[in-house]
């Protein structure tokens, strides 16, 4: 590197930190920022960080939760230390994702015929190999019910729909036209990656995404505090809007669930960051191991920047191997609801098969500062 290089990129650092509120910067993303009750709001600009993105600055925090609303996949609460990252404020688009195809002609899990040899080993071990002709490119969609239905059964209100896509999430004769803004959903953990590949970014690891959602705020209940709807306030996209009906009845004469609302109608946390709970489920990097807090929390240390185990475990789908490959999702969706799904809670995570794709599940991105400063000096 030049010496006239080398001193753009000292100034470019030495500027950033400034604007990130560092009094000092540290070599690498290790940049810590003093924690406050409410952080400061940091947004890229093209020049001092990443358009479209919020600074999440480097810090400790009590990943989990012992809450009496918490899973037994939440607990315990541990403590884990991140380094700094921008990230997406809100979901990616299904503009930005149609911009995306357009660019590279990327076909999606959903486009594709079923591959036998990814669909495997998510079922009972000797299910015998259905007909070619079954193996139809589609999707699960969320049909819901006429009526109350026993909650164990989820096959009850989701079906594979064949012809199912980003394009036309809930089947052939569905569209997302007037729906630029809205979340893009029916994408698999595989699509997330192909895009964050030609983004120039990656997707959060499961402590970046928990640490970026609770915005500043420790162990709080919602991403916004104590209350799920301060003041009468809706802070996030949830089955709950749509009172009556009860979950999952969906109905001409009930109503029913309303789909994915723009990106960002609601607050932000304490970041920037729209919609980190409810609206759509959003794919994280890490494997899924329903035990992986309690493993964590006895190492007798602290993690830094934990990527997660080396493989999947999950052993509360019965007929389903434990060990079939999932990845974490986080942050619930707009079928979340009181009486069935209480995932619109940071601490709150699930395990999914990484090439399944949902009516409810999408995504979001980020990038470290040394890969902004790497393609803007």
């Amino acid at each position: 590197m030049s010496k006239s290089s080398e001193r753009r990129r000292a100034l470019t650092v030495a500027g950033v930190a400034a604007v990130l509120g560092f009094g000092g910067w540290e070599a690498g993303s290790r940049l810590f920022a003093t924690r406050t009750t409410r952080p400061k709001v940091v947004l890229g600009d093209g020049r001092n960080g990443p358009p479209g993105m919020a600074w999440v600055p480097a810090g400790e925090f009590l990943m989990g939760s012992d809450h009496k609303l918490a899973q037994p996949d939440e607990k315990p609460a541990h403590k884990v230390r991140v380094s700094g990252f921008w990230m997406d404020t809100r979901h990616v688009t299904n503009a930005q994702f149609r911009a995306f195809v357009e660019a590279t002609g990327y076909v999606t899990t959903a486009e594709r015929k079923p591959d036998w040899a990814t669909i495997a080993p998510q079922l009972p071990p000797g299910t015998p190999k259905p007909r070619e002709d079954a193996l139809v490119p589609g999707a699960l969609v969320f049909v819901g019910t006429p009526d109350v239905v026993d909650y164990a059964d989820t096959s009850r209100w989701w079906r594979y729909v064949p012809g199912a896509d980003w394009r036309h999430p809930q089947g052939p004769g569905s569209s997302i036209d007037g729906k630029d803004q809205h979340p893009v959903v029916q994408v698999s953990y595989e699509d997330a990656l192909a895009y964050a590949k030609w983004a120039g970014k990656r997707l959060p690891t499961e402590a970046e995404w928990e640490f970026a959602a609770r915005g500043g705020l420790e162990q709080a209940t919602y991403a916004w505090g104590e209350e799920f709807a301060p003041e009468g306030q809706q802070m996030a996209n949830v089955w709950e809007r749509q009172q009556p009906p009860p979950f999952p009845v969906v109905s001409a004469k009930a109503g029913g669930a309303a789909g994915t609302s723009p990106a960002g109608t609601f607050p932000a946390n304490g970041y920037g960051l729209y919609d980190m709970t409810g609206n759509a489920w959003q794919w994280v990097a890490d494997w899924y191991r329903a035990d992986q807090f309690r493993i964590e929390s006895q190492t007798g240390r602290v993690p830094e920047d934990p990527q997660g185990p080396a493989s999947s475990w999950d052993p509360s789908e019965p007929g389903v191997p434990a060990t079939a490959p999932k990845r974490v999702t986080r942050g619930g969706s707009f079928l979340c609801n009181e009486a069935f799904c209480l995932s619109y809670r940071p601490s709150a995570r699930r395990g999914t098969d990484p090439y399944t794709s949902m009516s409810h599940i999408g995504f979001r991105l980020i990038m470290t500062q040394e890969q902004w400063l790497a393609g803007h000096v």
